[in-house]
């Protein structure tokens, strides 16, 4: 079972917002979705091609998948600012 446009606005909303906090930053409602989504993608990437293990559907291990992707993504977006 897929998401749908609506489960992924929610757990991007989500995602970014916790990752946001965990990461020390503070982005308003669209960077969090942004950051959410596109940190769903990398960690559903990592999880599914490093660790063999597909994620999908609107569930908690969907949810922490797309926090970790968005921690990430955050962590090299500062050391992208960092040295520029």
């Amino acid at each position: 079972m897929g998401l749908g446009i609506i489960g992924w606005l929610v757990i991007g909303i989500v995602a970014g917002w916790l990752a946001e906090k965990v990461m020390g930053r503070n982005h308003g409602l669209l960077t969090n979705l942004i950051v959410g989504v596109v940190g769903a993608l990398i960690g559903g990437f990592i999880a599914a091609n490093v660790f063999g293990t597909p994620v999908g559907g609107f569930n908690f291990v969907t949810l922490i998948v797309a926090f970790l992707g968005a921690c990430l993504l955050l962590f090299l977006l500062g050391l992208v600012k960092r040295r520029a």
